[in-house]
């Protein structure tokens, strides 16, 4: 588009995000400059370790020159290079909410006077450019904020519809890869949110969008793509799929779990197990954005579930899935607590338990009947839904 320049930077060799998040694919931190016929505005900025980049595009196009550069979100990845922008110029001023503008006083000690306050619906003119502020809380922060191009009918919505992914594609040309960087994304950062996003996208129903341009991953120019993908991703509806997260110690669990795949496929249950001690846990947060059940498997260890469980759990559990239902296969030794423990770790979900299947020891004739029971309740509580064709 006309007077609008992508300055950002690609972080080809990045594979942990926050020290939680995996990111195989590398990622990007998307700037944008918007010159406008009489003033000129950068959106968002990238994150500190890519500075130097950000500088030198923003150098080859600005000539010296910036009023105002809009904060849509505080994260660091996006607004950490703030300090040195203002630094380098000293006339432009940072344009945010309020709130925004809290977490980036707090977070970067940028003095109060530096800052334009907008609020919902506002709007700040480069000339020739309107740009309207469209305030979305709880997503993922509780300060997001979407800048739109009125005349270029472009939508600027910082982390919403992003994807973790290094590439020289300005934009999303191959969207079988982009759809599943997007669905990771998604499921790993905002999935917590999908009540708020439902209400953001509702909102933004009224806003003809020619071309979406988040701050992470390839630019949408066909924005139904991403807007359809997050309609199905928000939405209600639950796959007829079991996800199951395991450890297996001596074997026990191994064999439960082994045994309840084939009892769900023989059931035409699309089943996907993920063995924890060599799973990325991305791949396993993506499985669950859709599936009607989770199962969880687990030995137990100083009478509570194994420590990758735990963390699955605690994972599964924050992530706030639209799971349906949930259960829980084990084994034990000699005692403990591991079902309580589980159960106990799972009160964000909306989920109905079905009463687990724990073996006392290495699964006998009477534990693998109970698994093609746990079956069959899964089948019938997935027809109760209407997903099964």
């Amino acid at each position: 588009m006309a007077g609008v320049y992508a300055v950002g930077a690609i972080d080809w060799d990045r594979r942990l995000f926050d020290e939680l998040i995996p990111l195989p694919d590398g990622t990007t931190y998307n700037a944008y400059l918007i010159k406008g016929s009489t003033k000129t505005a950068l959106i968002d900025t990238v994150d500190p370790t890519k500075e130097n980049e950000l500088i030198e595009n923003l150098k080859s196009l600005d000539r010296g020159h910036l009023d105002y550069v809009i904060l849509n979100h505080g994260e660091q990845d996006h607004s950490g290079t703030l300090p040195k922008i203002l630094e380098l110029y000293p006339n432009a001023q940072a344009v945010t909410n309020p709130k925004c503008k809290q977490i980036l006083m707090d977070l970067l000690l940028i003095p109060e006077e530096k800052f334009i306050e907008v609020n919902d619906n506002e709007t700040v003119s480069l000339g020739d450019k309107t740009l309207e502020f469209i305030i979305a809380p709880w997503v993922h922060w509780p300060e997001t904020m979407l800048t739109y191009v009125r005349e270029d009918k472009l939508l600027f919505p910082c982390d919403l519809f992003g994807s973790h992914l290094a590439t020289s594609d300005l934009y999303a040309e191959d969207e079988e890869k982009v759809y599943g960087c997007a669905k990771r994304y998604y499921a790993e950062i905002m999935m917590p949110f999908r009540t708020s996003i439902k209400k953001h996208m509702e909102k933004l129903k009224s806003y003809e969008m020619k071309m979406i341009a988040p701050s992470h991953g390839p630019i949408y120019k066909r924005p139904e793509f991403i807007l359809n993908a997050y309609k199905g991703w928000i939405s209600d509806h639950v796959e007829n799929e079991v996800i199951i997260p395991y450890v297996s110690m001596h074997g026990s669990v191994e064999k439960m779990v082994a045994h309840f795949v084939d009892s769900l496929m023989k059931r035409d249950i699309t089943v996907r197990p993920f063995n924890l001690t060599k799973t990325d846990i991305g791949e396993l947060a993506m499985a669950i954005v859709d599936a009607a059940t989770i199962v969880i498997a687990s030995p137990t260890v100083l009478v509570g579930p194994h420590p990758a469980v735990v963390y699955a759990t605690y994972l599964t559990n924050r992530l706030r899935p639209k799971t349906r239902f949930a259960s829980i296969i084990g084994s034990y030794g000699w005692g403990g607590k591991m079902v309580d423990a589980i159960t106990g770790m799972l009160g964000n979900l909306k989920v109905e338990l079905i009463p687990p299947v724990i073996a006392k020891g290495y699964p006998r004739e009477q534990d693998f009947r109970a698994l093609e029971k746990l079956a069959d309740e899964i089948l019938a509580k997935h027809k109760g839904i209407n997903i099964i064709t």
